[in-house]
């Protein structure tokens, strides 16, 4: 791991890589310009594909497949705390990538790919990002490409492989399975993929709404404080660093010694929430209804589900019809951090959340929906925010 632990370090300092990073962001209005995307909203009594079960109280397609939409509540002592839908999706998704040194630097296979609410339809997302009825054809289309290298890891070497969660606000206890892997044969690739070097990655996380999501997340997963580096491979990663507090952070930092404490907290929240999270019929909410062919809350929510007929060219599939949670204004998610004593720290909090999979995770200083009013916030988002105006 060392080894790839310094490849790592050197491919995020490249700020050039077989490709031009300013042909890279040409590469993206290209795709953009020239794929046919349409997307309508309808309403769900005219959808063919997706109906409302009565008896399971629950959105569903007719192959109840994909996922599925249904009510849930936050209960204690007989009251209710909270009650929203979620989308219910209990398979693992692929969100992978592959790596390869190419000119002496780690390059990463990335996909130009539009998922049907993106805000700028084409973005930047993993080699593979699919379900496992994607790529089990349960759809119907074709298979992912490059598929194959993600279902015979055996052969290359396996950099990151973890299940991390999606969006607990939204899914019930999603997760992905988080994947990069090192090849070293010929890859092909494809009009809908290009290799960059993360240092280019870094520089198109510059630019809104280019770098999804996904991406983000995969490449949040690489094992640089893992490595168990000597002293003398810590001197040869220095020099890529022109932030030293955050090279003492990764490789130096006193992280490890937190740990019993956050350990601590989170399993306390778990031992004594007495709140219970339990599923109900999704038109039985009191504080949900169907408005103008839409599923609304009735106060102040971040989203609402709507219905879609999509048209894409170049997926594996190319049309079909799916509810969309639309997102009501815009969120903000924050980190603030300082140095102490030379290293770089972060802020982070245990947040818990309705869908999380094991009730609370860490999260960001500051994660606000749009609807979350200031007379609400607590003495760090204030600060946060108060510093986000200036």
């Amino acid at each position: 791991m060392a080894n790839t632990v310094q490849e790592l370090v050197a491919s995020w300092s490249a700020k050039t890589g077989i490709n031009d990073t300013r042909e890279l962001l040409d590469w993206i209005v290209e795709r953009n310009e020239n794929t046919k995307v349409d997307i309508k909203k309808i309403d769900l009594c005219d959808d063919p594909s997706w109906r409302y079960d009565s008896i399971l109280g629950e959105i569903a397609n007719e192959k109840r497949t994909f996922y599925t939409i249904n009510g849930f509540r936050q209960m204690l002592e007989g009251e209710v705390l909270h009650e929203q839908p979620l989308m219910i999706q209990s398979e693992l998704s692929f969100l992978g990538i592959i790596c390869k040194e190419i000119n002496g630097v780690l390059h990463f296979l990335m996909q130009a790919k539009i998922e049907p609410g993106n805000l700028n339809n084409v973005q930047i997302s993993p080699t593979i990002q699919a379900t496992k009825s994607n790529f089990l054809q349960k759809h119907g289309g074709k298979p992912p490409a490059y598929l194959d290298y993600f279902m015979n890891l055996g052969k290359y070497e396996v950099i990151v492989d973890q299940a991390q969660s999606e969006q607990s606000s939204r899914f019930w206890k999603k997760r992905n399975r988080n994947i990069i892997i090192k090849v070293d044969c010929e890859v092909e690739s494809s009009s809908n993929h290009k290799w960059m070097t993360l240092g280019q990655l870094k520089e198109l996380m510059k630019y809104n709404n280019l770098v999804n999501m996904d991406t983000r997340t995969v490449i949040s997963c690489l094992p640089f404080s893992q490595a168990g580096l000597s002293d003398r491979q810590k001197a040869e990663i220095k020099p890529f660093f022109k932030d030293e507090a955050l090279h003492k952070s990764i490789f130096e930092g006193d992280g490890i010694f937190y740990l019993p404490e956050v350990y601590g907290y989170i399993n306390d929240y778990k031992m004594f929430d007495e709140s219970y999270i339990e599923q109900m019929p999704l038109f039985e909410m009191s504080s949900w209804e169907m408005r103008d062919k839409e599923f609304v809350c009735k106060k102040e929510f971040p989203f609402k589900i709507i219905f879609c007929d999509i048209a894409i060219e170049g997926r594996e599939v190319t049309h079909w019809t799916q509810p969309l949670f639309e997102a009501v204004g815009e969120a903000t998610f924050g980190l603030i951090m300082c140095d102490v004593n030379g290293v770089r720290k972060f802020l982070v909090k245990a947040l818990p959340e309705i869908g999380c999979f094991d009730k609370i995770e860490l999260a960001p200083t500051v994660q606000l929906e749009a609807i979350d009013k200031e007379d609400k916030y607590d003495e760090i988002t204030l600060f946060f925010m108060d510093k986000l105006k200036n």
